[in-house]
């Protein structure tokens, strides 16, 4: 039995067709499904054989609904067509050229719905002699300057999961490009195409930071500088149980409430002096090493000295303060994020995916 279509939630209402894909597309989706958006997901009539299988669908995949269809066959390919034609948007995240490869391109789509917002997703964009490459997360934010600027001083770059790639330029940007092509389109009936790149999205991110090196206040080396971890008072500490904390005393009064914490005398450092961070951070890593991880996030806890408990995937569900918030919650036996942001009048829900016939599908747009 196929769930019902949503009714609550910011973006009930809204109609999305999803391509199956993996990434960036299947989160953005989730997030507009989880904010009431009806979204149907066309999977291939059987999975395909992936390296890493998929993982993620457990959560993933999660409140909204999927049938599959053979989009080289005629007959499915009419049906998608059809269900398209009743959408106000579709995102991908194909490689440029397939969705024309399977006459599902743009022209083809608008021409059938004008009002359709159609949402491409891929790492190096429509465009550009890269745009037909193979790629992942880690290749996309290398070309941004993002990727060199993360790690440890004489090591090589760290990758940052896939969260600035994939989920911070690709799917975040996915969806407030939907988004804003959607009222565009109430606004004046008509669609566009928004092309969504990795590159485009972390490079956006990285403004900051170019900024602040167009200003010579970023050196463009690692761990050199005030939030990469050069900076003292912003970095992370192993305690003594080989567990760690975060520290981030950037303003004066938090810093010098976290060298009294650390029992340390407030006239041996000026933070702002960078040739003396170096032996800052010596003294900051000898005294953490001291006390145990949650020792030391208890002594801090009543201070403004910024000083927090670096938590595994394991721990962090049942930290006080996300379970008072219920950060994360269980579906199907599966810990997982909540649905965010909260809305105050409109809030947003997890629900459980199902499965649809085409024919069950078109019932519920009709």
């Amino acid at each position: 039995m196929a769930a019902a279509a949503a009714t609550a939630g910011p973006l009930a209402g809204v109609r999305l067709v999803e391509m199956d894909a993996i990434g960036p597309v299947p989160l953005a989706a989730m997030l507009m499904a989880d904010w009431g958006a009806d979204i149907l997901r066309i999977a291939r009539p059987a999975p395909r054989a992936a390296a890493w299988g998929d993982g993620g669908g457990a959560v993933l995949h999660r409140s909204r609904v999927h049938l599959r269809l053979d989009l080289k066959s005629p007959a499915d390919h009419a049906q998608a067509l059809r269900l398209i034609a009743k959408a106000d948007g579709l995102i991908e995240g194909f490689r440029p050229g397939v969705m024309e490869r399977l006459g599902l391109g743009p022209d083809i789509c608008l021409a059938r719905n004008p009002r359709l917002v159609f949402a491409r997703m891929t790492g190096w964009g429509q465009s550009g002699p890269m745009a037909p490459a193979a790629g992942h997360d880690i290749n996309y934010i290398a070309l941004t300057g993002a990727l060199h600027a993360i790690g440890e001083k004489d090591a090589p770059p760290c990758p940052p999961l896939n969260l600035v790639g994939d989920y911070g330029g690709g799917a975040m940007f996915l969806v407030a490009g939907v988004l804003a092509a959607l009222l565009s389109a109430r606004a004046s009936g008509k669609g566009q195409v928004v092309d969504v790149a990795m590159t485009d999205g972390t490079a956006a991110l990285m403004s900051l930071f170019y900024a602040c090196r167009a200003s010579g206040l970023w050196r463009d080396e690692r761990a050199a500088n005030l939030l990469d971890g050069g900076a003292p008072f912003y970095r992370c500490y192993a305690c003594a149980d080989g567990r760690h904390v975060a520290v981030g005393a950037l303003e004066p009064p938090f810093f010098a409430q976290l060298v009294a914490g650390l029992g340390l005398p407030a006239e041996r450092y000026v933070q702002a002096d960078m040739a003396s961070w170096p032996a800052m951070a010596r003294d900051f890593a000898h005294a953490f090493r001291d006390r145990p991880r949650d020792e030391w996030v208890a002594h801090f806890a009543a201070t403004d000295a910024c000083v927090t408990p670096v938590l595994s995937l394991g721990e962090a569900p049942a930290h006080p303060h996300n379970a008072a918030r219920r950060t994360f919650i269980e579906r199907g036996g599966v810990v997982q994020p909540a649905p965010a942001p909260r809305f105050g009048a409109t809030p947003a829900a997890a629900r459980a995916p199902a499965a649809v016939t085409v024919a069950e599908a078109l019932e519920r747009w009709s």
